[in-house]
């Protein structure tokens, strides 16, 4: 479904639907009732191409909540694709938080040290809704020490490892299995981690943090572990990193990194800054906001500052395309090597370890994951 829709939308002139999509974003954040969604002329729009790209990066509803306050001309076709969207979201959500809540029990009866990441819960804490993107799986974070005895009170309540997630790329370089529950109404999906990035791009240097810094959330009278506010932006940022290294399009993870950031004071954000760096991500961090400036308009900011200097060679409008819309053939797109020469702040010792791991992440993928492999 996604590789069709990346063919039509390459060979498709859709400009103005990148634009018109983009402009619903930065009205979603602005805020300001009455405003219009730009310059775009709505009857020439094609919504098959504004539907696809909401879709591929996971904004539909903020388009739809930036068209139900906006003054401008509203595509009816558009807004009813939109609002049905929403409804699906709506279930496909109430599912995951209700799965959530029994792998909550699951894992607190055996006394399992665990994490929530992303998901509803995260969407509730950025924009005070449950149901802003879609959240087809649970997320969950635990040490790597408690990886195995996580899995086991997983199966304990009807889940089983999924397909390929069993080899050893999986396990050992990503850091993580999908684990499925096929009994029941409805399928469920858990990505179990003790990594929180692919090799290729930087992973923070203490995965274990993100647990010691847990806050509680409360949802219907219970109180489950998320990541903190800091560790939220800096999982949102990595997500963006990664998406760029697979060249996937990822407004909605730049949403999330504008949504985290934007509470944060001067002070916080120094914070965040020497964080970041303590975690040695402080690159991968200025390139989420960087992205998020972009998308949705720089903040004149500290951390918005800082952004500037990171993958300076790639032009704004390059970058803007490459987190929107990927698929477009006129991206000059550079090395990967390249970027994470960057993300590892040009430094030769850190770079030659990522790229290390990344070669033999690599190699094992290639060995596990061909026909026959185990």
């Amino acid at each position: 479904m996604q590789e069709s829709s990346y063919e039509r939308l390459r060979t498709a002139d859709c400009a103005d639907e990148i634009a018109y999509v983009q402009a619903c974003l930065r009205l979603f954040f602005a805020a300001s009732p009455g405003a219009t969604t730009g310059e775009a002329s709505v009857p020439t729009l094609s919504v098959a191409n504004v539907a696809d790209i909401a879709r591929l990066n996971k904004v539909a509803t903020f388009v739809l909540k930036a068209l139900s306050r906006s003054s401008g001309e509203k595509p009816p076709e558009l807004f009813q694709w939109l609002d049905t969207y929403r409804r699906r979201t709506v279930a496909m959500n109430s599912s995951c938080i209700m799965d959530s809540m029994a792998i909550h029990g699951a894992l607190r009866d055996r006394d399992i040290d665990f994490v929530f990441l992303k998901g509803p819960f995260q969407q509730r804490l950025l924009y005070g809704d449950h149901f802003m993107k879609p959240s087809g799986d649970v997320d969950i974070l635990v040490s790597s020490s408690g990886f195995f005895k996580a899995r086991d009170a997983l199966r304990a309540i009807g889940y089983e490892i999924a397909g390929k997630s069993r080899s050893v790329w999986w396990v050992r370089f990503l850091g993580e299995q999908h684990m499925i529950r096929t009994a029941g109404p409805t399928s469920s999906t858990v990505d179990l981690h003790y990594r929180l990035q692919q090799p290729g791009s930087p992973s923070p240097r203490d995965t274990d943090g993100f647990l010691r810094r847990k806050r509680p959330v409360e949802i219907a009278g219970t109180s489950v572990p998320f990541i903190s506010a800091t560790d939220t932006l800096l999982l949102s940022c990595i997500s963006v990193a990664k998406a760029l290294f697979n060249r996937e399009p990822c407004a909605g993870y730049v949403c999330d990194v504008r949504a985290s950031a934007s509470r944060l004071s001067t002070a916080e954000q120094q914070n965040v800054l020497d964080y970041a760096t303590e975690q040695g991500l402080v690159d991968t961090l200025l390139l989420g906001l960087r992205a998020a400036d972009l998308l949705l308009g720089g903040a004149g900011t500290l951390l918005s500052e800082r952004a500037t200097r990171i993958l300076s060679r790639i032009g704004n409008e390059d970058l803007l395309n490459m987190v929107i819309a990927p698929w477009l053939s006129s991206l000059r797109w550079p090395q990967r090597r390249t970027v994470l020469w960057e993300l590892c702040g040009r430094a030769p010792v850190r770079y030659m370890a990522e790229a290390g791991w990344a070669a033999s992440a690599d190699l094992s993928r290639r060995i596990f994951e061909r026909p026959g492999g185990r």
